[in-house]
This record gives structure tokens, sequence and C-alpha cells, in this order.
């Protein structure tokens, strides 16, 4: 791996070469290399918490009730996410020893917010040929708790299954941005079992896709070769969900406890405003290329309680996930 990017920093040092002429020196091409493994090793640390939390915040309220829904009916809701930052992932130290090209302006170690984290910053600082690089560490978005709404739709289609689409559009959060959306299919499976009928006792399984796309403010380089055009970093993530329910009505109230468990493909990736240094070498797919070195699976096993109230035609339920991280979904239903 080290041998890799040992080539990918030459590559780059060789082009900014060609295009710079007699004026660029070795030195500061491969001192450009050195900043690109720091952007590297910070956008691992910074974002990876966020799309971990995303996956919990997308996870959760795919299920409004294991009852058995007849051909047709619909259920129409709007939900009202709330994920609870974890202070252990709030912030994440870094040391002179963990950066090859920007170096602490005080200290030798320093404690910085991740995405979810504190608006606090850290001034750090590089030297590019005789020019001086500063910058300051990016912020997080500085709340305990992410709020976003949701959109959720299920039709039932005969036999026992019912289609579920979930749609938030792309919500913007202090200093980033969050959307997901999905498709589903659950199936009751309380019929097949007598004994659960006869207790009536609902059970239903899911299998749903989504996909959440997380985007955050990331760094604003400028240098003597141009705007690096990093000011974004953006986390994807693909996931794959199955879950098991069961519920049991009290009068107008249904209680529900389900089990979910599902695997997450994140990927990584810088965007923005075309930086300067774009004129000489495409930077951001270097980059992104590289990104794809820190890429990762996760697979979360997660517990969902949850206690709905119906009334005519409508409904108010409050979902609450737990697991690695807690998260809470509060929803009021259309039933026709």
């Amino acid at each position: 791996m080290r041998k890799l990017r040992s080539i990918q920093n030459a590559a780059v040092a060789a082009m900014l070469c060609i295009a710079g002429g007699a004026n660029a020196q070795t030195e500061e091409l491969e001192q450009v290399g050195r900043l690109i493994d720091d952007a590297l090793f910070y956008s691992d640390k910074y974002i990876t918490p966020a799309t971990d939390g995303a996956i919990y915040q997308a996870a959760s309220g795919w299920m409004a009730s294991a009852k058995k829904r007849d051909f047709l009916h619909f259920d129409v809701s709007l939900n009202t996410n709330v994920f609870f930052v974890p202070q252990s992932d709030r912030s994440f130290v870094i040391n002179n020893s963990d950066l090859k090209f920007f170096t602490l302006t005080e200290g030798t170690s320093a404690t910085v917010p991740t995405a979810l984290g504190n608006d606090q910053q850290v001034n750090l600082t590089g030297q590019l040929g005789d020019e001086e690089v500063k910058l300051k560490t990016p912020e997080g978005i500085n709340r305990e708790a992410v709020v976003y709404p949701c959109l959720q739709g299920t039709i039932g289609i005969g036999a026992g299954f019912e289609i579920i689409g979930k749609y938030s559009p792309k919500i913007k959060l202090k200093r980033s941005n969050y959307q997901v959306y999905g498709v589903g299919l659950k199936h009751s499976i309380a019929h097949y079992l007598g004994w659960f009928q006869r207790k009536g006792i609902n059970l239903a399984v899911l299998a749903a896709y989504s996909k959440e796309d997380v985007t955050f403010d990331f760094l604003n380089v400028d240098t003597s070769a141009g705007t690096l055009g990093i000011d974004s970093l953006n986390g994807l993530v693909d996931t794959w969900q199955f879950q098991a329910n069961a519920s049991k009505e009290f009068g107008n109230f249904e209680v529900m406890g389900g089990f979910i468990m599902n695997t997450s493909a994140i990927e990584y990736r810088v965007a923005g405003q075309r930086g300067s240094i774009e004129d000489i070498i495409p930077l951001q797919q270097v980059l992104n290329t590289r990104l794809e070195a820190i890429a990762k699976s996760r697979t979360n096993y997660i517990g969902e309680a949850s206690l709905r109230y119906n009334f005519g035609h409508f409904g108010l339920q409050g979902i609450f996930a737990f697991g690695k991280f807690a998260n809470t979904n509060f929803s009021i239903h259309y039933q026709f």
C-alpha cells in the first residue's frame, strides 16, 4: 500500500513538473504528495462517525406494523427521525506524528471535532516551497442530536406482501447535507404459524435496500499551485437490511418489538467547486482514487421497540432503535 501511494504521489509530482516547467521544484512537488496523504488521513477520521450514524438513521422505522395489510391498502406517514450523537464519536486526537505535510501551530497533539462534533478549530501550518500554507481544521455540526424528516409509504400487494418506500429530500444541516431513500418488501407470516395467530400475535419479516448520502464542508486550501477544490467531503452508503418484528394489539394500541441486521458498503469522495489546481492536474480524481483505500463495510445488529396508537384512519407512533447508537423515530400515519 505504501509503495502504491509513493507511485501515485510520484505520478502527481511528474504531472506537476511537466505542467509547471522550470519553475517547479522537485521538493515542492513531493510536498503536494504529502499534503494529499494528510487529507486522506483526516478524511477517514473526520467523516467515518457520520456515515456510521447515517446507517442507524436509515435503519429505523421501516416496519410501521407487523399486521397483515389487505390488498391495495395504503399507509402514508411523515416521520421525524432523531439521532443522538454519542460523545465518543464527536472528536478524535491528532498528533504531529500522524501528519506528513502539516504540523500543529501550537503543541504536538490536539483534540479536534469529527463531522458530528463541535465547531472548535485548530490551526495547522505547512511549508510549500517558500510559501507557508495555513489551514483551520473543519468544524462539526455542533449538535447533540440530529433531526431530519422523512416520507414513507406502504401498500399491500396481496398474499401478505407489502412494498415500502422511504424518501427524504436533501436536508441542509449545519455545514452538511443529508439524504436517504430506499425500498423494502415486507411479508406477514403469522398465518403460517397457528399458535401465534390464535394468540393474536402478528409476525412479519422485511428485506430493504437504502442509500444514504452525507456531505460535509471540508478543507479549503489555497496554495501557490492554486486552490485544491476539496472543500466538501461526501460519504455514500449502500445498505441491505433484514428485519423480523412481532406485535400485539391492546385496543387501539399496537406494541411491537423487532430485531434488525444490516450490512453496508461505505465509499468516500471529495467534491466541491473545481480548484484552480485542476488546470494542472486532475487532483479530485487523484484523491478520489486514493479514497478507495479507506472504503469500508459495516454490519450492525439493532434492537427496535415501538408503540403505535390508531384512531380512525390516523395513527401516531414512536420507535426507539438501540445498539451501538440510539435513534428515535416519531411519525403520524394516514391509512386507507
